[in-house]
């Protein structure tokens, strides 16, 4: 990795450059159910008036999704601000792997698939069953059910993840209903298990492995409470707790005379159709872990196991995979360390890996392990809105510290609280969250002005700031009791790009580039560090005179 050359008319501070990535963070389209305006921000708003500041894309096509009517989300954001430029992500590269049908034709589908035929055994699906396209599709899984149909597959089973975070919290009847019903279509094709994505097997860096252990039992060992049918589940499930959201609905276990309909079992394939490799990685590791020691497995079938995507490229995890990732390289970071740049990243367990694996782009471990510092404060598994200010100050005093030292040319840090208390629907408790935030800006930059550095703020995709489902006319949806009706997903809003520079002497237009994505925020760093950023990265914010 060749090193940076050095600007000769800017040599940076005497001070860190400081990244504050504020997830989940954006500007708001409405009024009513924009958290962020209806918090007391003083420290953000005074930011947004007296330093130089933009909006930036950070959704669809600026990120690397297939339209603008693609929600932005944690992982494409954090490798855009990472990388310096848009690759094309998961959700398009599947959608174009099928529909060119290289997907079928490539040796780990008919490998699967062939298992199943000469074993007579049955192909299972497990995976996200919504169109939020930030960790799946269902589009993507109705044409594998087609092209397994016409392959003369004879017995399917889909493990069917309830969604209500990146769609409409409690759509889950919009979604399963019409899959019963085309799975019906193909004869013995039926849904085995499900439950909400926040109860069981998508859980991310190890946070809760009890609810990978909840997966594992519903889908593979056909262990929990029994239903007809996934839509009789819903019902029942939403009868017994009216204000029930999809993401933390318990699991079903879809059985016939008290016998489960789809029990994983040796000599069976098994697709994980999420493509996005966060809530993938564990239950992946359950799958294909000969040493597995997390939980009680019981005795492990024997299987052909492929995800979607190649989750981990350092690693190679899956082993199998039906759609090569992004092939991303050159980041930020691999620059800087090659530049001697010293820096620490650091968040709580919830976006620790975005701010590491993710920002490195989709890299486990470091690229100098004596110029780089990672720090992981650990979270509390505990429901967000119960705890909104999760842990922002306990990074805080780790930020102030690293500040204060001396040690760091550039620090990144991930505020998880705007995402994940904006995914709990809980307004109230999304203002806390900010506020709490807010009071952690305020004391970064007491530390800021006295070391002199630099400060930018910036998040990597909009949440909190569109707390209300919205009619096309921008009136607030209702639910059955007249109240307003939560929205969990992600935003399509711009969010802040914000530069404060305390020690500022014109050397650079206070006027920023606008029109721009976070994938702008690569070249602005190494712009704000004294160096020359690569050619081919996106526009720099700023204009060095």
């Amino acid at each position: 990795m060749e090193k940076l050359q050095k600007n000769t008319k800017w040599k940076g501070r005497r001070g860190p450059v400081v990244l504050i990535i504020m997830d989940g963070v954006g500007y708001g389209k409405f009024e009513d159910g924009d958290a962020v305006k209806a918090s007391r921000m003083p420290y953000l708003n005074a930011f947004e008036k007296n330093s130089p500041h933009t909006k930036l894309k950070a959704h669809g096509t600026a990120v690397g999704l297939p339209s603008d009517a693609d929600m932005g989300n944690s992982e494409v954001g954090h490798n855009a601000m990472g990388c310096g430029r848009v690759f094309a992500q998961g959700a398009k590269l599947v959608s174009d792997s099928i529909e060119t049908k290289k997907m079928f034709s490539a040796e780990t589908w008919l490998k699967l698939l062939n298992n199943v035929k000469n074993n007579n055994s049955t192909l299972h699906f497990i995976g996200l069953c919504s169109d939020g396209n930030v960790h799946s599709h269902l589009d993507h899984l109705y044409a594998m059910l087609e092209e397994a149909a016409k392959f003369g597959v004879k017995k399917v089973r889909v493990h069917a993840l309830l969604d209500g975070r990146d769609v409409d919290p409690t759509s889950a009847l919009d979604y399963i209903k019409p899959l019963e019903e085309k799975l019906a279509s193909y004869g013995d094709y039926k849904i085995a298990s499900g439950g909400g994505r926040m109860f069981l097997t998508m859980d991310r860096y190890g946070a809760n492995w009890e609810m990978v252990e909840r997966g594992w039992k519903s889908h593979v060992l056909g262990e929990g409470r029994q239903f007809s049918s996934a839509s009789e589940a819903i019902t029942t499930y939403r009868n017994e707790n009216s204000g029930l959201l999809d993401q933390d609905m318990k699991e079903f276990v879809i059985a016939e005379n008290g016998s489960p309909v789809g029990k994983i079992q040796d000599g069976d394939s098994v697709i994980l159709f999420n493509f996005r490799g966060d809530r993938a990685l564990e239950i992946t590791e359950a799958f294909e872990n000969p040493n597995f020691d997390k939980f009680n497995r019981g005795p492990a079938p024997k299987i052909e196991y492929a995800g979607m995507m190649e989750y981990d490229g350092d690693l190679h995890i899956p082993k199998q995979f039906l759609v090569a990732p992004p092939s991303i390289d050159r980041t930020v970071g691999e620059y800087m360390t090659a530049s001697g740049v010293k820096l620490l990243a650091i968040s709580e367990t919830q976006k620790y890996g975005h701010v590491t694996y993710f920002f490195n782009g989709n890299k486990l471990g470091k690229f100098d392990e004596k110029l780089e510092d990672y720090v992981e404060i650990k979270s509390d598994v505990v429901p967000f809105e119960q705890r909104p200010w999760m842990k922002c100050a306990e990074i805080t005093d780790k930020v102030i510290e690293a500040i204060k030292s001396g040690k760091y040319d550039h620090i990144r840090v991930n505020f998880p609280n705007g995402d994940m208390v904006g995914h709990t629907g809980v307004f109230n408790a999304v203002v806390c969250s900010m506020e709490a935030l807010d009071l952690q800006l305020g004391r970064i930059k007491e530390a800021i002005d006295e070391a002199g550095g630099i400060l930018c703020i910036t998040a990597d995709h909009g949440n909190s700031d569109d707390m209300f489902e919205h009619g096309k006319d921008g009136s607030v949806k209702k639910d059955d009791k007249g109240n307003a009706k939560a929205k969990t997903s992600h935003s399509l809003n711009p969010v802040p790009g914000i530069i404060y520079d305390p020690e500022y002497k014109g050397e650079y237009s206070k006027d920023l580039n606008d029109g721009l994505g976070i994938s702008s925020w690569a070249a602005t760093l190494l712009d704000l560090l004294g160096f020359i950023p690569p050619a081919d990265y996106d526009k720099s914010l700023v204009n060095i005179l």
